[in-house]
């Protein structure tokens, strides 16, 4: 496939030029002009580059890309490095952040509730990107904790009552634990989301609602995942996921 081609319908399909985000969206990297094998995971990070090497990739496909607003734009050390990898080998980094997120069918969230197995009523946030919906069957905080658990395969953190019955959630992948009040005006129980800090565990404690912690890099693995085999059935294209652990 073109890489002109696959660009522009990566970019139509996730609709990344309606989006405000931290970084540019779809080719960030232009690499050789064909493309065939495609390399996915999280983060654009070296371990992913190297895996792409081995694995004789055309191009790297991610949600956590480089050029992020708030870094230092100078390509030295790590960048330096990363940056001279990717030309050397002549490979595309195509990257989507907020739009594989949001995209109501391969975006995280939406790839999050089928995982979880969790109904999808709305969306609430900034730009629509977090999601709310109800459990299949109401369920104690503590135990759904456990089931997040053992499904991601990474310990989750609760903060909030362990007893509190849970029909109602609200989600939204990554790094969002600043939507913890959009996600309590959406009346859900409990929100679910990336990371947590020390203040997220006194704004469960007074106002209800449940929080859980799943983890940045464990909440946003279904989304590239999904967009690689999407890619696959439509153009035919050899998409491979890669999983560079991260424990955070």
């Amino acid at each position: 496939m073109e890489r002109t081609a696959l660009q522009t319908y990566l970019d139509n399909l996730l609709g990344s030029s309606r989006f405000r985000d931290y970084c540019p969206n779809g080719l960030q990297v232009e690499g050789r002009g064909k493309i065939n094998k495609v390399i996915c995971g999280v983060t654009a990070c070296q371990g992913l580059i190297d895996q792409a090497i081995v694995h004789q990739a055309d191009a790297i496909l991610v949600h956590h890309g480089w050029f992020w607003k708030s870094e230092d734009g100078r390509v030295t050390g790590f960048r330096r490095q990363r940056m001279a990898s990717l030309l050397a080998a002549d490979i595309n980094l195509f990257a989507y952040h907020l739009p594989l997120d949001a995209h109501a069918e391969l975006g995280n969230n939406a790839q999050l509730a089928q995982t979880l197995g969790w109904r999808i009523d709305g969306r609430f946030g900034e730009q629509d990107i977090g999601f709310f919906g109800c459990l299949p069957t109401p369920t104690p905080a503590g135990v759904l904790c456990q089931f997040v658990s053992q499904t991601l395969g990474r310990t989750a953190h609760l903060a909030g009552s362990a007893d509190r019955l849970i029909s109602r959630v609200a989600w939204c992948s990554g790094g969002a634990q600043g939507y913890f009040e959009a996600a309590l005006a959406t009346g859900a129980d409990l929100y679910l989301s990336g990371e947590i800090s020390e203040q997220t565990t006194h704004l469960a404690r007074e106002t209800g609602m449940a929080y859980i912690a799943a983890g940045h890099h464990a909440t946003e693995r279904y989304g590239v995942q999904a967009l690689g085999e999407h890619l696959h059935r439509e153009f035919g294209l050899d998409c491979q996921f890669i999983d560079i652990e991260n424990p955070v």
